[in-house]
Order: structure tokens, then C-alpha cells, then sequence
């Protein structure tokens, strides 16, 4: 994998956001989704050196509660805060202008942002993004009953984490997750409190959609127990500038499970 570069930024409420970057030219952000253990690296491995051979400069920021950033305990964990302390962190890290690629919760945030600061965002990519939907339909998918574990508990471990992430993908691709993945979302894990899971709260932007001018990419799996696939229709509905494509036999996480066909797509979709 191509060098890594790292920083840490005080933002605002005394947060650190933890950033980690690669490559030169164009600025793409990577915003990962939630989950035990998750991080910016962990998410994205898979599509850092093809963007970076693309000719880009990749930011992977931790989320507030995640990877190496704070995890605060005894506080709501919005879309807001998600959006507000990742923006702070990426204008102190000189940038003014990304496209923003967005999984799931990082989706969400992706939306918000763009919705907050028009002129930040000059592209979205999108995979099974959330937040486009109430908070409560969210939780009769099958794939966040099946999330359901004593993560946070003394009894949490590897299997149990290793069950966590297999959930986000096909069957057919869950043998192919390695140990090394489960044991760095392990050590991620083991750090977050289960706030930051138990006490998330996320609106439903979809009445916004048609605000963002903004070209936009989607892509989902058609297997995705977490975020619906039919909810890429309803950017097809409501924003003027949006391609979608479907992956047949996929679950939540395209940019892992389909990484050299999403890594491909993705990168003429900027270059386009």
C-alpha cells in the first residue's frame, strides 16, 4: 500500500479527529459507515492505491467514536455532530473543496455536509448510503438484528467480531474476510464506548435530496440487509444529476466486496 500520512485536530466541543491520507492531486474523501471497530483505513483499504495511481489525494478520516479519534461517552451521537467535527477536522487539513465518498452512516454524513456546505462538495459517490429514510425503519432490516452482540460487554471478542463483520457482506464473499481485518476492527472495538452504537440519532434527509446540484454516483448491493437497495431510487426521483449501479449477489459494503469493479466505475465517474 502506497505511504500514509497522519494528523490529529482539535475541534470544536475539545474532540481530536484522527486523519490518515495518501497520494497528491484532486482531494477525495473517504467517509466510512458505524459499526464495532470501524475506521477510515479498515473501510477503504481496498481503494486507496487505485485512486492514488489515479492521480488523487486520498483523506480517510476517522469519525468521531471511531478509529483513533474520541470517543465521548454520555452524549447523543447525531448526524450533526458526525457532519460538524469531520468538516472542522478536513478545513484545519487545508481542504476546501472534495469530492466526498460516503458508506452507510458515512453516506449520511456525505449528504449532510453537501446540504450544509454546497460549495464544499464537488462530487458525491454514495454506497448504501443511510439517512434517507426514517431512524426507525432502519432497525426492521435484518442485517441490524443481526448486529445485536455484548459488543462493549467484557465477553466481546475476536469470533464475535468476526461475526460483525461477515454480517455486512454476501455469504459468498464472508469466507474471504480476513483475520488481520477482524482483529484491527477488533482493537478499534475494544476502545468505543456503546454510546456510540446505543445512542446514534439520525434524521431522514430525503425530503432534502433535490437541493444537491451536485453531481452524484450510487452504488448498492442488491443483497444489502442494512440500508435498503430500492432507496437508490429515490436519488433517481429527486436529484438532477445521479447515476446508479446494482451489484448482484452484494451486501453493505461495495467498495470492499466489488473493490477492483467499484475502484474502476468510481474513478471514470470523476474523470467523466
Amino acid at each position: 500500500m502506497t505511504e500514509v500520512r497522519e494528523a490529529t485536530y482539535r475541534v470544536e466541543g475539545g474532540y481530536d479527529i484522527h486523519v490518515k491520507e495518501s497520494g497528491s492531486g484532486p482531494v477525495v474523501v473517504f467517509i466510512h459507515g458505524s459499526g464495532p471497530g470501524a475506521s477510515g483505513l479498515s473501510n477503504f483499504r481496498q481503494n486507496v492505491d487505485a485512486y492514488v495511481q489515479a492521480g488523487y489525494r486520498v483523506i480517510m478520516p476517522d469519525l468521531i467514536g471511531y478509529g483513533a479519534s474520541s470517543k465521548p461517552e454520555g452524549i447523543d451521537y447525531t448526524l450533526q455532530l458526525f457532519t460538524d467535527t469531520l468538516y472542522d477536522a478536513l478545513r484545519q487539513h487545508g481542504i476546501d473543496k472534495a469530492t466526498l465518498v460516503g458508506n452507510s452512516l458515512g453516506g449520511g454524513i456525505a449528504l449532510l455536509m453537501t446540504l450544509d456546505h454546497p460549495g464544499f462538495a464537488d462530487r458525491l459517490i454514495l454506497m448504501a448510503p443511510g439517512c434517507v429514510a426514517e431512524r426507525e425503519s432502519y432497525f426492521v432490516m435484518p442485517g441490524i438484528a443481526k448486529m445485536v452482540s455484548n459488543f462493549g460487554g467484557p465477553d466481546f471478542n475476536l469470533a464475535e467480531q468476526k461475526r460483525l463483520v461477515s454480517n455486512l457482506v454476501h455469504p459468498d464473499f464472508a469466507p474471504k474476510i480476513s483475520d488481520a481485518l477482524v482483529a484491527e476492527r477488533f482493537a478499534v472495538a475494544s476502545t468505543q464506548p456503546k454510546d456510540v452504537l446505543v445512542r446514534m440519532r439520525t434524521p431522514d434527509l430525503s425530503p432534502r435530496l433535490g437541493e444537491i446540484q451536485q453531481p452524484i454516483f450510487v452504488l448498492w448491493g442488491l443483497n444489502d440487509e442494512f440500508c435498503p437497495e430500492a432507496h437508490a431510487r429515490l436519488f433517481l426521483d429527486k436529484c438532477s444529476d445521479v447515476r446508479a449501479i446494482t451489484f448482484a449477489r452484494t451486501g453493505h459494503w461495495v467498495q470492499v466486496e466489488r473493490a477492483e469493479e467499484f475502484n474502476r466505475y468510481t474513478i471514470d465517474f470523476l474523470r467523466g
